[in-house]
This record gives C-alpha cells, structure tokens and sequence, in this order.
C-alpha cells in the first residue's frame, strides 16, 4: 500500500511539475505581446494619438524592415545556443557589393538582378564559413563570426576602393518611396523574408532539427540527424538573410558603403531576446524576432517623438535588454532546478 501510495504521490508531483512548466512557456510566449500593449498605452498617453497615427505607423514599418531581416537570421543561430558577430561586417560587405555592381556613379557594371545574387551570395558563403570553422575547426561560434566580421569589412571596403557609389538605377531608386497597398516596398522585402523563416521554421525538418540541436544535441544525434549540417545550415541562411538586409540598406540610402552595417548587432539582439528568444538555445521563432522588432521599434519611435536625446535612448534600450536577458537567464534557472527536483 505505501508504494502505491509513494507512486501516486510521485505521479502527481511530476504531473504538477509539466503544468508549472507549461504555465512558465505561456507566460514566456505572451511577455512580449504584454509589453507591447503596455507601450502603446503609454506612448499614447505621453505622446497622444500621434503614435498611432497612420503616417507613424509606416515609418515604424519602414524602420523596422532591416532589423527584421537581420533579427531573423540571428535567431535561428541563436536557437541553436550560438552567436553571430558578423553581423555589422556582413551586411555592410553586402550592401556595398550591390551597389558597385548595378547600375551606379562609380564603376561601369549594370548587372541589374544579378547584383542582388551576387551580394547576397558572398554573405551566404562567409555565413557557410564561419560555420565550418565553428563546427570541423571548433573554434567558438563567437569568435569565428568575430573574425569573418572584419574580413568581411574589408572586402566591402575593397568592393568600392574608397568611392562609395550611388546607385543610379531609375527602378531602385524609386523603391524605398514605393508601396503596396500603404506598405513600403522594403517593408514587403522583409515580410516575405519573415514568411520564409516561419516556413522553414514550421513545416521543414531543417526547422525542426534547429529547434532538437538547440535543446540537447546529444538526442537528435543518436537518431541519426546530423549536428553538424544543421549548424553549418543554420549559419548559412543567417549569412542569406544578412545579404538580404544589406541589399535593403543599400536601396534605402541609395549608395553602398560599408557603413551599411554599423550598429545592426545590437538592435538585432536586443530584439530577439526581447521577442523571448532564449540565449541558451532550443526555444525561439520568427515569431519572437518580429515581435521584439515591433517592440524595439516602437520604443525607439515613441522615444523620438518625446524629442529625448539619444543618450537616454540607449540607457532605456539598455535597460530594457537587461530585464530581457534577466528573465530569460531566471527562467532557464527555474527549468534547469525542476528537471533536477
């Protein structure tokens, strides 16, 4: 009678246990569609109905298209419990070979279409790189992306050999005022780029391996997936989509130049922790980059219109990833001592 009675007391403790937890993942899911809603009240208490304005809303939209792009990327790699610095030399390097090689001031190429294929190749071949290195060299994700971040600096700086170009394509030029149905054209890009990772995220085994390696690369090891492929894939579609953004920073400020690039890793990171992104892998989505964009965004924007200085900007963005990294860093802490209880 007592071991049945021991039984069913560690049944239901274990049964308690998963609901606590699923109470924990919910709650996590929800946070920043909570701190979302809470912005917008107080910005439209501080800054009035001109926060949600129509005119606002698309700059928001506009702004947001590049970091989402980048965010996206990062979050796959840091889904896996990795990080990429290559970020501000990736997308620079990118920006600034599509601008050499369409139709511009400086140099006699008008490759059209191809300019975009060929930036955006060179930054999937050093997102390929930088993974190979991290898996069959095992140098620390941290320090190869590191590394590619100032090669690839430097190939953006040789791209236009000290003469950043204009872009002169008339059809270029014209997209960062063009729309579709009032939504920005780049802001388009950046959606079908969102589209595409919740695709592969949802409904591809590439997908959810990332999500298996992220958790414990020990388990889908023993069933025959290949750790190292996914690694190696993952680092390559964030080399993609930082192509990608570079492209879009090109076309909006009509002229390539590695300075494209400069301060992208911290807003990419800041949102993807915001959006509830673990740091510690195996928990994230396309989901949670989009909404910590928004999130991010929309701080930056209500701030702006309050006419703050940039300094306190940074201080609040700052502290906002703080908090961010903190919960995240606390929850993993309470997941970590149950599976131990």
């Amino acid at each position: 009678m007592m071991k049945l009675n021991s039984a069913a007391t560690i049944t239901e403790e274990f049964a308690e246990r998963i609901k606590s937890e699923n109470r924990s993942a919910k709650m996590m899911k929800l946070a920043p569609l909570i701190v979302l809603a809470c912005l917008v009240v107080v910005f439209l208490i501080v800054c009035g109905a001109s926060f949600l304005s129509p005119k606002n809303i698309m700059n928001i939209l506009n702004q947001m298209a590049l970091p989402l792009v980048v965010a996206l990327g990062l979050t796959f790699v840091i889904m896996l419990g990795s990080i990429d610095l290559s970020i501000d030399g990736s997308v620079g390097m990118a920006g600034s070979l599509f601008a050499c090689f369409v139709l511009n001031s400086e140099f006699a190429y008008d490759l059209g279409f191809l300019s975009v294929v060929i930036a955006v190749g060179v930054s999937m071949l050093c997102g390929l790189l930088i993974g190979l290195c991290h898996v069959y060299l095992k140098i620390p994700s941290f320090m190869a992306s590191f590394a590619f971040m100032y090669i690839c600096k430097g190939i953006g700086m040789v791209s236009y050999q000290g003469h950043p170009p204009t872009i002169k394509d008339p059809v270029i030029t014209a997209l960062p005022t063009t729309t579709f149905l009032g939504i920005p054209f780049i802001t388009w890009v950046a959606i079908v780029m969102f589209l595409l990772c919740f695709f592969i995220q949802e409904y591809t085994a590439f997908g959810r391996h990332i999500y298996a390696v992220g958790t414990n690369e020990n388990i889908p090891r023993s069933v025959g997936v290949s750790v190292e492929k996914v690694k190696i894939g993952v680092f390559t579609l964030a080399g993609f989509l930082f192509g990608v953004a570079g492209v879009i920073g090109a076309i909006r400020l009509g002229q390539g130049q590695i300075a494209i690039g400069d301060d992208k890793m911290f807003p990419a990171q800041a949102a993807v922790v915001v959006g509830g992104t673990s740091l510690f892998g195996g928990r994230g989505s396309a989901w949670s980059a989009l909404l910590g964009i928004i999130v991010i965004q929309s701080i930056s924007n209500g701030l702006t219109l309050l006419n703050l200085p940039s300094s306190l900007r940074y201080i609040i963005t700052g502290a906002v990833l703080a908090i961010a990294v903190i919960i995240d860093s606390l929850a993993r802490r309470s997941r970590v001592s149950h599976g131990r209880a």
